[in-house]
């Protein structure tokens, strides 16, 4: 495949009809990044020297995991006749997005950016529950989808079985679904013809007022906020004086341009072009994504729909394990919160681990990976606690109290309780059907319905929930279903349940780390776990150390570990058995006296060690 060279950008600018922006959708590793890789060698915006894998990829844990996290804009150049005559050259703007369920936020602000988007599905896995899932998404954008199999030099691949399965899904031919290889480039110019073809082009009035809506801002510590927008109306040139029209805040246009893939500087930007905006702010909440931007002298009256906040799903306490790290904490937190608009925070104390935070999440994914940025971006020893979800109590006195944290229950008697729900579509070989029933009633799971894709493929429609999910149930349903299930889930609203908070004692004192608000049905089964997880962890003390496991006042639970004795017989070498029965009296009022008077210290190695339930390494230790 031998790349294009590349092609002045400049008349696309001028003309809206040569532009075509479009976002490429696809379940996770279905092969978005390689085939940007090649769209990119293609049309010669990066030199076969500077290319490397997962080019748009730019941190180091995306290329480490295969996985994209944060979406990327990119301008390339094309010359193609399918639409007129003489080969005319069109500026297309491409946007890759992320894959992971926990990461369709991402996803949403990128389409509300395009008029097109490809639907990328593997010819050797099929259609997957994330595919459908931003399939809908792109659908209800009003966007012109290009239905397209990757990986057909894959030995497994059926191209013909499911360009059949996706031509039922959007209603089509099998004959019009694309086939390429990204990873060869086989197919790839048909497919960037293919878009100049089907992709509208932008619509927008160039002698309007400047509209320009923001999709995306991203932190850079030299030039501070980097704005990327998408023009509906008018145009921005560079040292005009624009304003946002969320806050009416007004900056200078220090720099204006494209990103080809790296940013370059142009004139401005015209109706329907992708660019980026850097204003000098230093402060990325003053440039909001899905705010509107017009110029300060000749303002737009109204601003252009914008995005929903990203509600958190998941919470977790991050807490650092020295305490002297907080402030580092803290700031880190800042930093990653200018990159990552879906992180929430607020500082929280907690009695066993000190000062940290409670963070909101949008699933597990994106919990993992923010802690696996802190430690290796910030250099950070943290410790997070077990995932959980928002409830809302009801006392009897009739006040509703939001909770996040298992500290914050309420004390008392409770009225009612209720628990976010989701739901969930799980796609799997009908093989499968069984298991995966098996295992969403064991959490509470109500099957909605059930659809057949395919012969050999079936959609699994249930309403569960979200704190069944959070915790343990996508690694579930990957090891019973041999890795071939896949899942999404939205939020479907709140439902009563009995919950029900277990709290864990040490020596009859609560560590508020270790409760949990279970179902009331799983509460012996927590309290047992976790009690016999301490007794293995905790090392043992001079005196006999009671775990109990309770809900209010009542104990449903109990382990002990046992006092480490001196053998005070030892010089008891004869004589009367009352002599030996004085000194053992005399040993075990001792001990009494220091079970009254001593406290139960948890080794840090512990606490990880419970909450993440790796207990064999910290008995290591």
């Amino acid at each position: 495949m031998s790349p294009r060279a590349p092609i002045p950008l400049e008349p696309a600018s001028t003309d809206p009809a040569r532009i075509r922006n479009f976002c490429i959708i696809a379940h996770i590793d279905h092969g978005k990044s390689t085939l940007a890789d090649r769209m990119l060698q293609l049309t010669g915006v990066v030199s076969d020297r500077d290319m490397r894998a997962q080019y748009l990829d730019r941190m180091d844990i995306e290329r480490e995991r295969g996985i994209t996290i944060k979406s990327q804009a990119v301008r390339m150049p094309w010359s193609s006749s399918v639409v007129e005559p003489v080969a005319t050259t069109y500026a297309l703007n491409m946007i890759d997005t992320p894959g992971h369920v926990d990461f369709t936020y991402e996803v949403s602000r990128s389409l509300a950016a395009c008029e097109g988007a490809i639907l990328l599905v593997d010819a050797a896995q099929g259609i997957e529950a994330q595919t459908l899932a931003n399939l809908y998404l792109a659908l209800a954008n009003d966007l012109e989808i290009i239905p397209v199999l990757n990986k057909i030099d894959l030995p497994a691949a059926d191209p013909d079985k499911y360009a059949e399965e996706l031509a039922q899904l959007i209603g089509g031919d099998p004959a019009d679904v694309l086939r390429v290889s990204g990873k060869t480039g086989e197919g790839v110019e048909a497919l960037l013809d293919r878009v100049v073809e089907r992709v509208p082009a932008p619509t927008g009035d160039a002698s309007a007022p400047a509209r320009a809506m923001i999709f995306d801002s991203v932190y850079d510590s030299y030039r501070g906020v980097v704005t990327y927008v998408r023009m509906v109306d008018g145009g921005l040139r560079p040292r005009e004086r624009i304003q946002m029209m969320s806050t009416r805040a007004t900056h200078d246009i220090l720099e204006i341009g494209v990103s080809s893939p790296e940013p370059t500087p142009t004139h401005g930007l015209g109706v329907g072009e992708v660019g980026y905006l850097i204003t000098g702010v230093k402060d990325v909440r003053q440039s909001k994504v899905g705010d509107t931007v017009t110029t300060a002298a000749k303002a737009a009256t109204a601003a252009l729909p914008g995005y929903t906040e990203p509600l958190p799903m998941v919470f977790s306490g991050i807490y650092p394990i020295d305490g002297s790290d907080y402030p580092e904490l803290r700031d880190a937190l800042d930093k990653l919160k200018l990159s990552d608009a879906a992180l929430n925070y607020e500082p929280e104390t907690s009695v066993a681990l000190g000062f940290g935070f409670r963070c909101g999440f949008l699933g597990l994914l994106h919990l993992e990976i923010v802690t696996e940025r802190l430690q290796r971006e910030f250099d950070l020893d943290i410790i997070t606690t077990a995932p959980s979800v928002v409830y809302a109590v009801r006392t009897e006195d009739k006040k509703t109290v939001t909770v996040t944290n298992p500290s914050e229950f309420p004390g008392g008697k409770i009225d009612a309780v209720s628990e976010p729900v989701v739901k969930a579509s799980i796609l799997a070989p009908k093989d499968y059907v069984g298991t995966i029933m098996e295992l969403c009633q064991s959490r509470r799971g109500t099957l909605g319905g059930m659809d057949y894709l395919g012969s050999d493929r079936v959609e699994l429609h249930y309403t569960m929930p979200l704190g069944e999910i959070v915790f343990d149930f996508f690694d579930q349903l990957k090891s019973r279903t041999a890795g071939y299930a896949s899942l999404d889930y939205e939020p479907a609203g709140e439902q009563e349940a009995d919950l029900v908070k277990v709290d864990i004692l040490l020596q009859g004192e609560t560590v508020d780390a270790f409760s949990a608000i279970v179902h009331r049905d799983k509460a012996y089964a927590y309290g047992t776990m976790m009690a016999g997880r301490l007794r293995e962890l905790i090392p043992r003390q001079q005196f006999e150390v009671p775990i109990q496991a309770a809900i209010g006042a009542r104990i449903i639970a109990r382990e002990n570990i046992r006092a480490m004795r001196k053998d005070v017989l030892a010089k008891c070498y004869g004589g009367d058995i009352t002599r030996k029965r004085k000194l053992l009296e005399k040993q075990k009022e001792g001990k009494k006296r220091m079970k009254m008077v001593g406290r139960v210290e948890v080794p840090q190695e512990a606490f990880i060690a419970a909450l993440s339930g790796d207990t064999e390494s910290a008995k290591k230790k």
